[in-house]
């Protein structure tokens, strides 16, 4: 499959999936009457296939870059959309859910957040070269000291539209860090390019943004800068935040909307068998929510977050990634490979869907 006729042919694509972004009706033309709100499903377009436990998907200009977990590698797509390796991260510790989690790209520089032996961290790399020859140099510590352990790692990185480093943190098992206010685990984090603490983060001299969380996931931004995530809960509810500045989310107190003023309830809330929310993504006045456990893509309209439809349930697996590509279109990164999954003959993959609603 060719990465870059992919590319240039989802930009009518794109078109399909921003239109479609009016709040949902419980029952449309498109939509299986006996299940409200689930959508028919359109054929996705595969961009790559044979990825192994792949967990977050970056682009180097219009160059996609995928990290694996397990392998601690980083590929990019070439030409015919095949993986070629671009580096395999030094440090990196499998376990569990950890490993080489999210990566990002800002200004010549690529960023990985991952576990290691003694901790979670993040590091950036100088990032060169085009299509077929992308290299990078030594990598350079930029946070260090995230607890890790073999879940509850968090991992998302991402940069925001004021130009600074956000990071999901998990509570790595340790329910009360989430409420401590000197521990980064259960955060969303917050810090510059290059590491350092904003003087206008919520707590003076600290990387926290956000706390009370059990361990965060997706995070995006829409066109107005409202930061959203997505976030595993416990037993009884998954949840979608919107993300304020020294917010306290609850975590280990409250699970899901509580209506406790001391916190912030969610948005929406969902079963975990039903959800498992993982890497989201903005587009055309959504949000697209990929989710694990619940092998579907959610979208969100922005004016009623309240509301949801599904897409593709239980077609193709378990859902990690979800990013808007250079020309707009969606791509979604399939997890079937994890240990979790039901992997197919070409798992993992990414796909480009349609929503054709």
């Amino acid at each position: 499959m060719n990465a870059r006729a992919v590319l240039g042919a989802a930009a009518a694509v794109a078109v399909l999936v921003l239109a479609s972004c009016a709040p949902q009706s419980d029952v449309s033309p498109d939509t299986d009457a006996a299940t409200p709100g689930v959508a028919s499903a359109g054929a996705p377009t595969a961009v790559a296939d044979g990825l192994d436990v792949p967990w977050s998907v970056a682009f180097f200009d219009d160059i996609p870059l995928v990290s694996e977990r397990d392998t601690a590698r980083i590929v990019e797509l070439d030409d015919t959309g095949a993986a070629r390796e671009v580096v395999v991260v030094p440090g990196v510790q499998p376990s569990g859910e950890g490993g080489l989690l999210g990566i990002a790209v800002r200004d010549d520089h690529l960023y990985a957040y991952f576990t290691s032996v003694d901790d979670n961290r993040i590091v950036r790399f100088p990032i060169e070269g085009g299509s077929g020859s992308v290299s990078v140099g030594d990598p350079e510590t930029v946070l260090d000291g995230i607890p890790s352990a073999g879940n509850h790692n968090g991992g998302r990185i991402a940069f925001g539209p004021d130009g600074m480093l956000y990071a999901t943190a998990g509570d790595a098992g340790d329910r009360p860090s989430a409420q401590d206010l000197d521990s980064l685990g259960g955060k969303i984090l917050r810090m510059t390019p290059d590491g350092d603490t904003p003087a206008d983060n919520p707590f003076p001299g600290s990387y926290v943004y956000s706390y009370g969380h059990r361990n965060p996931q997706g995070i995006a931004w829409d066109a107005d800068g409202t930061m959203y995530a997505s976030e595993f809960g416990q037993d009884t509810w998954d949840e979608l935040n919107v993300i304020e500045a020294g917010g306290d989310y609850g975590w280990p107190e409250v699970e899901g909307i509580a209506e406790d003023e001391r916190y912030i309830d969610p948005v929406q809330q969902w079963q975990p068998a039903e959800a498992s929310p993982s890497g989201i993504a903005v587009a055309g006045g959504c949000i697209f929510i990929a989710n694990l456990r619940g092998e579907r893509l959610r979208q969100v309209p922005l004016d009623d977050l309240t509301a949801s439809t599904e897409l593709w349930t239980g077609e193709y697996g378990r859902l990690r990634d979800v990013v808007v590509a250079p020309d707009d279109a969606l791509w979604v990164l399939t997890n079937n490979t994890d240990g979790r999954g039901s992997p197919g003959l070409d798992d993992d993959r990414i796909v480009r869907f349609d929503p054709a609603l």
